[in-house]
């Protein structure tokens, strides 16, 4: 199997893309460090890795929090002895609003788990993956992080904030055997994806334009799976610094 023992520390894994992707590098013959901020949801997916003949741990953490990253990247070096690839996926979407009236406490949120925590994970795997002389990084970023959307720019920003990121470690670590890419996805069949229809059916504000969904659909989290699964692997051995859109045209 092309991940064959590897380890993969995967954050936001108890639900929507991490979920499919934690269930991907198993079948491909990774070991999957499981890390979600709910402990139920993030135990389910390791159950689910386990039933399908994976293996793995479950390590609770909020993304935003220095001591909880540091404490899963320890136990996933502690448990398996390196970190081969790292899926920092861990997101939170923003509650659709005009520009002025996005409360500060929002906007802390938003930087605080979209930004900070992505940051916070690579700053510490990567020190490990620099010792060990290799690694790939993907961070999940956005359609919202190459283009503006109507209505959720503080989100917007902090996927924008992603894809600088990813560029300028890419830039670091080219020449250090690690690979850092993101992922952008357009609209995925995720709870956070039915939460913003929730959001609109009890009468809150809508957006003067909603995305395109060119397909006539939304991607299954399965579908992101497949590319994770891809830039974790040696068939992406020339990729770093790339910004991947799995978006089903809906950016064209």
């Amino acid at each position: 199997m092309e991940l064959s023992n590897k380890i993969a520390v995967i954050t936001g894994a108890g639900s929507g893309i991490g979920r499919a992707s934690s269930l991907k590098l198993a079948s491909d013959g990774a070991t999957v460090v499981v890390v979600d901020f709910n402990k139920e949801t993030g135990e389910e997916t390791l159950k689910l890795v386990k039933e399908q003949g994976g293996e793995g741990i479950f390590i609770q953490a909020d993304v935003s929090k220095t001591e909880d990253v540091q404490n899963y990247v320890n136990k996933a070096v502690e448990t398996y002895g390196r970190i081969d690839i790292f899926f920092n996926n861990a997101g939170v979407i923003q509650k659709f609003a005009p520009f002025t009236e996005v409360e500060e406490s929002e906007f802390d949120r938003i930087m605080s788990v979209n930004v900070k925590g992505i940051f916070l994970g690579m700053k510490y795997v990567l020190k490990v993956m620099e010792a060990q002389g290799f690694g790939s990084v993907i961070n999940t970023a956005s359609t919202a992080g190459v283009r503006a959307e109507h209505s959720v720019a503080v989100y917007s920003a902090s996927k924008h904030a992603v894809v600088a990121l990813t560029k300028g470690a890419a830039l670091e670590y080219a020449k250090k055997g690690i690979r850092i890419n993101a992922l952008c996805p357009g609209g995925v069949e995720t709870a956070l994806t039915a939460s913003v229809t929730e959001q609109f059916e009890k009468g809150g504000y809508i957006p003067e334009e909603l995305p395109n969904m060119r397909m006539g659909r939304y991607a299954a989290p399965k579908e992101l799976a497949e590319m994770v699964a891809y830039l974790a692997s040696e068939k992406a051995s020339y990729m770093t610094g790339s910004i991947v859109l799995v978006d089903g045209g809906l950016t064209l």
